[in-house]
């Protein structure tokens, strides 16, 4: 089989490697499309390496069909060879095959593209576990969710609107502002005119002010809005991407109730992770096979352009999600 291997220099090179291992629990799947990650950009750099029993090559969302199964997985699934499958994984979706273990798999929405079905696993179950799971978000509360044009932006806030909230994002310019207008967020805060602090302060003062932050952002916004925040306000720290520092007010932390919390996806079980995917095809497929939530794919490209998507995201010229197609650029 092929792998997208990274080279000492960096280089991305696409090789031979030995076919994954067939284990009892495990679901063998031919990888159709893999949708990219910021994470992919790090692991490439060798700051963010596959957790151990994963390949070592990026790729950590993908869609396909499955070729074989392990005795284990057939008896715990409704799975049957040439399904088709979307599935999170820890690492190794950029190649043709993945063995994955079966808590990890799930059907593919239908109606939906490899494509669109391959952005689905990292972005949607990520925004599921920190909206709903982490942020206990209600229906007509108030949610803050960081990085409009993000990938992940492109999943949690459609997923919210759904949902019943009333969601804010932030953008840096009008001009990103006008390229997210399919998104639909009931107020952008475009940070040319207008810090996050500021904003936050004014929802305060307004009387809606945020229940709930979904934050991949940090930085000194975060110390300077969250004491604007609505009393039991949930802020919840999914990555550091303007700064690892800031300073917080502690009195409005205490007095509110407020709550500060990291999370991170990666961390959690294989048992957990079947959970918040099987909360997610229960409360969201609905909305993927009605048309209401479509993922925002901003490119689709071939394996062999992977140089070209990764400069995508290296760059913040992408407005949804890259997505890498596979299964046209090789024979199995």
């Amino acid at each position: 089989m092929k792998a997208m291997l990274v080279d000492e220099k960096k280089n991305l090179v696409w090789s031979e490697v030995d076919d994954p291992v067939l284990e009892d629990d495990k679901i063998i799947v031919k990888i159709h499309a893999v949708a990219l990650n910021r994470a992919d950009l790090l692991q490439r750099e060798g700051k963010y390496p596959s957790p151990a029993g994963w390949p070592s090559w990026m790729g950590l969302e993908l869609a396909g069909e499955i070729i074989e199964m392990g005795k284990k997985a057939q008896e715990k699934t409704n799975f049957k060879i040439g399904d088709k499958v979307c599935a999170l994984v820890g690492g190794g979706a950029y190649a043709t095959k993945i063995a994955i273990p079966y808590q990890l798999v799930l059907p593919m929405p239908k109606g939906l593209t490899y494509e669109e079905a391959s952005a689905i696993p990292e972005a949607y179950v990520t925004s599921y576990l920190n909206l709903f799971e982490e942020g206990k978000l209600q229906k007509g509360q108030t949610v803050y969710i960081a990085a409009g044009a993000s990938g992940l932006a492109s999943a949690a806030i459609p997923m919210a609107k759904a949902f019943g909230a009333k969601v804010i994002t932030s953008v840096m310019t009008e001009e990103v502002k006008e390229k997210i207008k399919h998104l639909n967020a009931d107020y952008v805060i475009v940070q040319e005119k207008e810090s996050i602090s500021e904003a936050f302060k004014r929802f305060e003062e307004e009387g809606h002010p945020v229940n709930v932050a979904m934050d991949c952002l940090a930085g000194k916004d975060l110390g300077e809005a969250l004491s604007y925040m609505a009393s039991g306000g949930y802020w919840i720290l999914i990555s550091t991407l303007a700064g690892i520092t800031t300073e917080i007010q502690l009195r409005p932390v205490l007095t509110k109730g407020l709550h500060l919390v990291g999370s991170m996806l990666r961390k959690r079980t294989n048992d957990e992770k079947e959970q918040l995917l099987k909360h997610l095809q229960r409360d969201f497929f609905k909305y993927f096979e009605d048309g209401s939530i479509k993922p925002t794919i901003y490119r689709v490209l071939d394996i062999s352009e992977v140089e070209e998507a990764h400069q995508l995201l290296l760059t913040n010229k992408n407005v949804g999600k890259v997505v890498l197609r596979i299964i046209k650029q090789v024979r199995l």
